[in-house]
């Protein structure tokens, strides 16, 4: 049996006109920018004048440690959103947008699969409404006014050898990560070291998704430091007089893209930084705005619990003072295999012992939503036709012992009506009261909040410091940021720093090799391992398989 392919099922699908989907929240045309028939961006400052006193019960999907057989995070999401109103309730999902680099890498995009997905899917995987396009050109704004202050004279006085601003561009190019500019004659600017970040990863991005509205934008991004002087103080983009143009750069961005389900529920698709090396939740806005207009929102944080979960209750919620009131984890019996084990070939076949061994990472996973973070949870198998009964009662007889209810979600193939039974459980679980709590308090010291996240979080035996980092945390001490959150960027496929350690692994430490502050953004990151901020392309990169035919259709895109 043939199966269609994501882009295949969504050009089936005739979509109501984003009139018609504005109509579903109470807006009217003029409340909305219109991108064709079927995108549109809403104006945050509705926020303002439709205002409403009903506080929406907030969903937030997470996973397991990512594998290369796929768990379908983005897709429950969806899934769940569009069995919400099957059951008739006023729902919307908002999601991240999907950056290019992956798009046409190696992971794919992120308007979700099968019969759960967000639409028009091309667009919203191809530029969209060119969010991304603004965020990079005012990130390279502040790097060519930074360059040119010092080209005119210096008068702030900056070290070139301690510039920690980089460009950036919304694509895989590890040819970019490490640069050298100014190269040629005096009037093309000093010779220096330099390189370029994945647009996600910019700390633009990450103000962008914080903000709150287009002044504070503006102030988060006059906040960002860009390196520091001669006396080793720091030098802020305000102070370049360039946070202004910036935010000017930003202000049709910053409104939320509006699109629909498959099914016509509403979605607001908005900002997108990456997991590992950012905060990884699409933005504060977009999720504000879906609370308002909606009584339940169903929303996901990238790749692991250890990584978008934690960010999003540590460092979104934290600055945004909202929080969920109900967790989805979503796994596959697949997924679980595959870190029992298994390798990638042979994850059709049965395999009890195997899913046994790689149970444990789930587990740790529900841990830390219910006991670390004190969050009512559901786990979502994401069925696949080989799963089978032995398979999905051993994973529902070790949920039960942690007392989480597991369902099976059949979105990928069913759509809404998939997702019934979990939108459901859902919505038991946000009649419930929680105890929500923090993995860290901000007052602590900086190594302090690393060491809880560590070991609550990862079940790292502890923290160790490069040099390089132990003087970066000492002299942000100095400086006055010990109050903020962490941002820990680390990779996504285990609980440790090292890619290749699946399952739930004891007996390690965690490296930070690096620490700065994203002080625009308002967090400090703190880099582990072997991440980096500027991924490559892989042997076969799906660019290689991506076309458009004779009469404009996209093809090749999932």
């Amino acid at each position: 049996m043939k199966f269609k392919s994501d882009i295949e099922i969504a050009q089936e699908v005739k979509p109501l006109h984003i009139r018609e989907i504005g109509k579903k929240l109470g807006l009217s045309e003029d409340d909305l920018d219109l991108y064709g028939k079927y995108k549109a961006k809403v104006d945050y400052n509705l926020l303002k004048t439709h205002s409403k006193d009903k506080k929406a019960k907030l969903i937030l999907t997470t996973a397991i440690n990512p594998t290369p057989a796929g768990e379908g995070k983005t897709t429950t999401t969806i899934g769940v959103a569009d069995g919400l109103q099957k059951i008739g309730k006023n729902a919307i999902v908002t999601l991240r947008e999907p950056s290019l680099g992956p798009v046409f890498g190696l992971k794919g995009g992120a308007a979700g699969g099968g019969y759960a997905q967000v639409v028009p899917m091309e667009d919203i995987n191809l530029h969209f409404t060119g969010d991304f396009h603004a965020i990079g050109a005012a990130n390279n704004l502040l790097a060519a006014m930074i360059d040119n202050h010092i080209h005119q004279g210096n008068n702030l006085g900056i070290n070139p050898k301690t510039i920690t601003w980089r460009r950036c561009v919304d694509m895989n190019d590890r040819q970019l990560r490490n640069i050298v500019c100014g190269m040629g004659k005096k009037a093309d600017g000093i010779v220096r070291e330099d390189g370029f970040d994945i647009t996600v990863a910019s700390e633009v991005m990450a103000a962008f998704c914080l903000a709150n509205n287009i002044g504070d934008l503006r102030e988060k991004l006059g906040n960002i430091i860009i390196g520091y002087n001669y006396a080793g103080n720091p030098v802020s983009a305000k102070e370049l007089n360039a946070n202004g143009s910036m935010a000017a750069l930003l202000k049709d961005a910053l409104k939320p893209n509006l699109v629909q389900t498959l099914e016509g529920t509403p979605a607001f698709v908005h900002g997108g930084p990456f997991a590992n090396i950012a905060h990884g939740c699409n933005s504060v806005i977009a999720t504000k705005m879906a609370m308002n207009f909606a009584d339940y929102v169903v929303t996901e944080g990238g790749f692991g619990a250890d990584l978008g979960a934690e960010k999003f209750l540590d460092i979104k919620c934290r600055l945004a003072d909202i929080k969920p009131d109900a967790v989805i984890i979503v796994v596959t019996v697949r997924a679980l295999k595959y870190n029992g084990g298994v390798s990638k070939n042979d994850l059709n076949e049965t395999n009890l012992e195997a899913l046994e061994q790689g149970l444990p990472n789930l587990l740790k996973h529900i841990e830390n939503i219910t006991k670390v973070f004190k969050l009512p949870a559901v786990v979502a198998i994401n069925e696949f036709p080989t799963d089978t009964k032995e398979e999905i009662n051993l994973i529902k007889d070790k949920c039960e012992e942690l007392g989480v209810n597991v369902v099976i979600s059949q979105v990928w193939a069913e759509g809404g009506n998939g997702g019934v039974e979990l939108a459901k459980e859902v919505v038991k679980l946000c009649d419930e009261d929680n105890d929500f709590e923090y993995v860290y308090p901000l007052d602590c010291s900086i190594r302090e909040k690393i060491n809880a996240i560590a070991t609550k979080i990862y079940g790292a035996d502890g923290v160790d410091y490069t040099k390089e980092a132990e003087k970066e945390i000492v002299n942000l001490e100095k400086l006055g940021f010990t109050n903020l959150p962490i941002c820990i960027a680390k990779t996504q496929y285990s609980f440790t720093d090292d890619a290749t350690k699946l399952g739930r692994p004891t007996g390690f430490r965690i490296t930070v090799r690096q620490v700065n502050v994203n002080s625009g953004a308002g967090f400090i990151v703190a880099m582990t391992g072997n991440i980096m901020k500027m991924p490559g392309l892989p042997k076969s990169p799906a660019a290689e398989k991506i076309d458009v035919d004779k009469d404009g259709v996209i093809i090749g895109l999932f």
